[in-house]
């Protein structure tokens, strides 16, 4: 059942030392800044729980994992302080991914679009179902996937980000993720992918805590900067969502 909340929803339930958070929208998931400050929120909450051993982040219904932020929100910017502030929405998220001393277990069951590719990058391990395509389409509207590429790079390299991100409105599948080290691995249904994501999960939350925690820290050596690096790139988003071409490219989804 999907939400009609159009601040989304989010749920979690913890069982067994294993936290799963769910989040829904609407509009095919997508996350309103509302969603995006509670995520960020439940996940630093969750980060200190010591009945949670790991997360499992996945989003309601049978169809898109996650559309990215929120369109209707992105054409409601008019200042620099509002697009810095709309796109450190899923900046505050990842990092909190980051940070979050759990790993992070995705379950991707859609397509994913924009930060929604974002969020699976910034996952310590994923699950997919071979509808799970992906895409970056942020060029076509003057902008460009700066706060998640850090993400995004970490899991696929650059040669990937190029890849997905010039190619802005090509569709790349869930396998071509596969190949690329986004996911972990791939089913043909998500009644094969639950079974899997279960059984992995089960063994994961039966082993030592502190040696998971300190698993995540080696897993994301290097990205001490990402709280100065991703609110920068925030700010060229934010520049440039208020530019001419990018103006001209919403006008024409607001008609």
């Amino acid at each position: 059942m999907s939400t009609t909340r159009q601040n989304g929803s989010l749920y979690t339930t913890i069982e067994n030392r294993i936290a799963t958070v769910e989040f829904g929208h609407p509009a095919s998931n997508s996350f309103v800044a509302e969603l995006l400050s509670r995520l960020a929120k439940e996940l630093e909450k969750i980060s200190n729980d010591t009945t949670v051993s790991l997360i499992v982040l996945k989003s309601e219904g049978d169809k898109a994992f996650c559309a990215g932020a929120s369109f209707d929100e992105l054409m409601e910017v008019t200042n620099l302080d509002e697009g810095q502030e709309f796109f450190s929405g899923f900046a505050n998220v990842i990092n909190a991914m980051r940070t979050c001393k759990k790993l992070i277990v995705a379950r991707v069951q859609g397509k994913a679009v924009g930060g929604g590719v974002g969020l699976i990058a910034a996952c310590d391990y994923a699950f997919a179902t071979e509808n799970a395509a992906i895409k970056l389409s942020e060029l076509t509207i003057g902008i460009g996937p700066f706060v998640i590429a850090p993400a995004l790079e970490r899991k696929i390299g650059k040669s990937g980000l190029v890849e997905l991100s010039l190619a802005a409105t090509d569709w790349k599948n869930a396998f071509w993720g596969k190949e690329k080290g986004l996911y972990a691995r791939v089913f043909s249904s998500s009644k094969e992918m639950d079974i899997e994501v279960n059984l992995f999960t089960e063994k994961l939350a039966s082993y030592n805590p502190e040696a998971l925690h300190e698993m995540k820290k080696v897993l994301w050596e290097g990205t001490e900067s990402w709280d100065i690096l991703l609110k920068e790139r925030a700010i060229i988003s934010g520049k440039l969502v208020l530019s001419d071409f990018t103006r001209n490219a919403l006008s024409k989804y607001r008609k």
